[in-house]
């Protein structure tokens, strides 16, 4: 596959993963260099995230799991929605965090359940 398809393909699943939430402000846009997105889009969401073996939805959950672990809350801000968007169930996502919370630390745990809290409302199950 060419750089392009993978690009194309790429941008294809990001639009699918944001679709619903509201862009960032330019000023965040404008501090990702040109290189780093298209890197972003043709290797991770065009390549990495293509493969046969897992699918999609696992693919989310567990992106969402090292970001729990890691504790990166803006990240956990695109992608717990964008689980939703793929399939992933919210009681899901809430059992990872449980699950998460014994290997990660319960304060990863705690700041993730806010996050899921802000950007997936129990009301809108």
């Amino acid at each position: 596959m060419s750089d392009k398809d993978k690009r194309q393909k790429g941008i294809e699943l990001f639009k699918k993963l944001v679709e619903g939430q509201e862009r960032p402000p330019a000023v965040g846009r404008s501090a990702i260099p040109e290189k780093f997105s298209r890197y972003t889009m043709e290797h991770l969401f065009g390549d990495v995230w293509q493969g046969d073996e897992l699918p999609l939805e696992l693919r989310s959950l567990i992106t969402c799991t090292i970001l729990v672990a890691l504790n990166r809350e803006a990240e956990q801000r695109i992608h717990f929605p964008g689980a939703r968007n793929l399939g992933v169930k919210r009681e899901q996502l809430e059992a990872m965090i449980v699950h998460a919370a014994h290997y990660a630390g319960w304060p990863c745990a705690a700041s993730a359940f806010r996050v899921l809290g802000e950007v997936w409302p129990v009301e809108e199950d």
